[in-house]
């Protein structure tokens, strides 16, 4: 289906500094076409200084909405008249739908991350979930998982300036969903084994190995089983070197690719009131980044 643009054509788009390289323009608009949706999606490069009035805009010229990515989450979070429960208690948003004047916030990175699991018949329902890293699209998986009863939470972060806060807020989520969530120093091996041993899903959240980065978040597979499962949420490139590690020893694994799509198209869909074909897109992407890994 041609895309024709008028002046019917609502606008979306995804604000972040840096975004360029960004699939999530290849994504929606993917979604237009696919599903009659008269609007057109972009990627806006803000500076920071600019951002409260570029969401302004997104009032100003009647768009269907626009994703959130780093760094200004929080800030936009702040910024929305309105938020969903989970965007509540992450403290951060991702998708803002606009109507009638009004932002209302929305995260969708956690529930992404839970569909792209479900797709590869996961489930984190009574499970014991590892994450290696802290940052906001691991604080959206920690949220969504305790809401929807994870069995336990074990999150490793540096132990850095912001440790001590991150320990107090992770307290806080686990209070409020009655989950149980521990926060670990990232450095201390001999504690990630003993929560290796006992858990079923290990999530890399960290940048660790994105690009030309070959680093791993850890290289001792000595607890790591076939039990487990490995989700990398890194998706550039699709198998990086800790995931290829990992299915060399026959261990099930997950790039972040799934979620990456599965987040988009929850966006797509609290923006349009439409499904995105979400299995055909992902056979394109992969293709896609097949052929320019060949190049």
């Amino acid at each position: 289906m041609k895309q024709e643009i008028s002046g019917y054509t609502r606008l979306a788009g995804v604000i972040a500094n840096p975004i360029k390289h960004s699939l999530s323009p290849m994504i929606h608009n993917y979604g237009y076409q696919q599903t009659g949706v008269d609007a057109v999606y972009l990627a806006f490069e803000v500076e920071r200084q600019d951002f409260l009035q570029t969401l302004e805009t997104v009032k100003l010229f009647n768009m269907l909405g626009v994703n959130i990515s780093m760094p200004y989450k929080k800030q936009a979070y702040d910024a929305c008249d309105t938020v969903s429960e989970v965007a509540a208690l992450i403290g951060n948003v991702n998708t803002i739908v606009q109507k009638k004047g009004q932002l209302i916030g929305c995260n969708t990175d956690g529930l992404g991350f839970i569909e792209s699991l479900k797709e590869k018949d996961v489930s984190i329902e009574g499970k014991s979930l590892m994450i290696l890293g802290a940052g906001g699209a691991a604080r959206a998986i920690i949220c969504q998982c305790a809401l929807l009863g994870t069995k336990e939470i074990n999150v490793f972060k540096r132990k850095n300036e912001t440790y001590k806060q991150q320990e107090i807020e992770l307290q806080e989520i686990a209070r409020k969903t009655q989950a149980m969530i521990v926060l670990h120093d990232f450095n201390d091996d001999g504690k990630r084994n003993q929560v290796i041993e006992k858990s079923d899903i290990i999530v890399n959240a960290t940048q660790l190995g994105m690009g030309k980065d070959d680093r791993m978040p850890f290289d001792d597979f000595s607890k790591v089983t076939k039990q487990h499962v490995l989700v990398d949420l890194i998706y550039h490139p699709l198998e990086t070197r800790w995931l290829k590690k990992a299915n060399d020893k026959g261990i099930k694994t997950i790039n972040g690719l799934g979620m990456l799509v599965h987040q988009g198209a929850l966006a797509f869909n609290l923006m349009t009131q439409k499904d995105l074909p979400v299995k055909s897109l992902l056979q394109d992407i992969e293709q896609l980044m097949e052929k320019k890994k060949e190049n």
